[in-house]
């Protein structure tokens, strides 16, 4: 069954729409003078805006944090994946700081100790992992929740334990200074008796 003309259409030659065959010589030669194709995205936009269409959609953009020039379509990731001045966490602190000063802070952060509350040694943060992993293997999966519990901790609650070192350290010391103290006053008391008790015989 033959369509009737008033509902036939015809391809555009310029913009490769199906436009209605009656109107299709005005529309080719309004779209012809007015409209060309975009190389980039191939959409049809007015020549009068093609600089516009350009310079909004497609040309490369300055980065807003390092000021590099990127193409618009891999701004997002350039952001998110290689921009040096994009935040990221150290491993060790989780500190946010940017890519670039990352591997300097890790290689002073993952040098820094901490003391295991397991066997009370004080151990590089880089080698943390490898320390649980071989002294304190034996309780399972011990040694890596503890690194990731340890972790999680907030910086100022990360440094309790080496205060808490600290100052249990002072107190053995202050509780020895002690003990010696009493040991040579009773030494001294029953010396002195004792050079005391010949006299009185």
């Amino acid at each position: 069954m033959a369509i009737p003309s008033e509902f036939a259409t015809t391809v555009c030659g310029h913009c490769q729409r199906d436009i209605p065959t009656l109107n299709i010589d005005l529309h080719f030669a309004h779209c012809s003078r007015n409209l060309e194709k975009c190389t980039i995205c191939g959409e049809m936009v007015p020549k009068r805006h093609a600089d516009e269409h350009y310079l909004n959609t497609h040309a490369p953009i300055a980065c807003s944090q390092c000021s590099e020039t990127i193409e618009r379509e891999a701004l997002d990731f350039h952001k998110d994946e290689s921009c040096p001045q994009r935040m990221v966490t150290c491993e060790y602190c989780e500190f946010p700081l940017p890519a670039v000063d990352l591997f300097q802070h890790q290689e002073l952060c993952g040098n820094r100790t901490e003391m295991c509350i397991q066997c009370n040694k004080y151990v590089r943060r880089r080698e943390r992992i490898q320390h649980d992993i071989q002294l304190h293997s034996s309780t399972g999966s011990t040694a890596e929740s503890s690194r990731i519990s340890t972790d999680a901790m907030a910086p100022e609650r990360r440094d309790i334990p080496r205060r808490h070192a600290r100052g249990s350290s002072q107190k053995r010391i202050l509780f020895t200074i002690a003990v010696t103290g009493i040991a040579v006053l009773l030494g001294s008391i029953f010396l002195q008796r004792r050079a005391d008790h010949p006299q009185q015989q």
